[in-house]
Parts: C-alpha cells; sequence; structure tokens
C-alpha cells in the first residue's frame, strides 16, 4: 500500500473492544453475557442507521443508552446495573495488540485518526482511560456533520481537514459496512477480520484483509 499519508480507525469494535462492558459484568449477568452484548451492539447501530434513514439524529450515547434499555428488557437484566454498564462503555478496553501497533505506527511519521459514530466527549475520554490521548492527530466525530457512517459526509472530515486525496488514506474498520462505506467513497479500506466472518456484498472488497492490528505493520 503505498503514498499513505494518514491511517484512520474506526473505534467501536475495531480498536476497543465493545463486549468488554457486560464481560466486565458477567459475574453479576451470568452465562447471557455475550449474547446481551451482541445484541446492545446491533440494536445501537441498527438505530444509527435508522436514525439516519428517519432524519431524526441523536447523539451516540443517546443512542447507547437507548439501546441498551431495550436490551436490558430483552434479556431481563436488573434495571439497577445500566449505570455501571454505561460508565464501563465510556471506558472501554482495547484490544490487546492495539497500543503496541499504535505506537509503533506513530513512529512512521503518518498522520494517525480516529473517525467514529462517538461524540467528541466518549471519543477522549475513551483514549485517555487507555492512556492513548498522545498517539492520535484528532478525534473525529460524525457529530461534526449529525450523519452516522456509512453516509459519504462522514469519511469527507478527514480529507478535508488534511487536504489529501481520498486514496492516501488508509481506513481501517472491523465493521464490514464501514469498511464498504469508506471503500465506495475512495479510501484504501482494511477489514480487520478478528473473528473470520464472511464479508458483506456491498459493492466493496477490501483493500486489505487482517486478522489484527499487528498485521497492518507489514502493509503500512
Amino acid at each position: 500500500m503505498k503514498n499513505i499519508k494518514a491511517i484512520i480507525f474506526d473505534a467501536y469494535g475495531t480498536l476497543f473492544d465493545v463486549n468488554s462492558a457486560a464481560e466486565k459484568c458477567k459475574h453479576k449477568i451470568g452465562d447471557k453475557w455475550e449474547v446481551f452484548a451482541n445484541y446492545w451492539r446491533t440494536t445501537q447501530l441498527e438505530y444509527t442507521w435508522l436514525r439516519n434513514l428517519m432524519k431524526r439524529h441523536k447523539n451516540f450515547w443517546q443512542i447507547t443508552e437507548d439501546s441498551l434499555d431495550k436490551s436490558m428488557k430483552a434479556y431481563e437484566i436488573d434495571s439497577s446495573m445500566k449505570n455501571e454498564l454505561l460508565d464501563l462503555y465510556k471506558i472501554l478496553s482495547p484490544f490487546k495488540e492495539v497500543p503496541e501497533v499504535l505506537k509503533s505506527l506513530k513512529e512512521k511519521n503518518l498522520k494517525l485518526a480516529i473517525l467514529s459514530n462517538g461524540t467528541p466527549d466518549l471519543l477522549y475520554q475513551l483514549v485517555k482511560s487507555n492512556n492513548l490521548e498522545n498517539i492520535f492527530d484528532d478525534l473525529f466525530s460524525i457529530e461534526e456533520v449529525g450523519v452516522y457512517k456509512p453516509d459519504s459526509k462522514v469519511y469527507d472530515i478527514p480529507t478535508k481537514k488534511y487536504q489529501i486525496q481520498k486514496n492516501e488514506v488508509a481506513f481501517l474498520s472491523a465493521n464490514t459496512w464501514d469498511v464498504s462505506g469508506a471503500g465506495n467513497y475512495g479510501y484504501n479500506s482494511i477489514w480487520v477480520n478478528r473473528s473470520e466472518n464472511i464479508f458483506d456484498n456491498l459493492d466493496y472488497q477490501p483493500s486489505l484483509q487482517i486478522k489484527n492490528l499487528k498485521e497492518l505493520l507489514d502493509n503500512i
């Protein structure tokens, strides 16, 4: 992958484990913690897409709370756990290789940024709680344009800020729809396929598929 000037990461599910909030409460939730966590995540994403279509924007934190309310009812989780789960969502754990890889990439003199559905406050708290606040040049939030991924206006944000061409960006996400959205926009879009999933049929195939971020170091 040549002539890359910026590496842009999705945050949730790519750098940070969205299931880690529920996992930290598995002693209270029990064996259903993982299916509950997956349901919460799926509902959260569905709400972003539906609100895009309805043009009824709510910020990502409000959507996270709304989707948690539904998920807790669906899996009969005690409502007293709501605040604990929300607090843990603000400080999700990174995947184990992430800190080391980000520090190595920082030495390559490339722009490093996050482009996320998360609000600016959420993103800052997320990176700060994991001691990563000095790694990124920017934390780009969809709140700048008021629509969620995969709307093309979201992917416009970094290229406008850095005044670079789309093909000078490497974009990484674990979410296939995000990879397709960024790829169809014109980025070199890389799929972080941690779970050996099958890619979606959305008129795009990833520029590169990797199992974890360590594999990125061999291709940048």
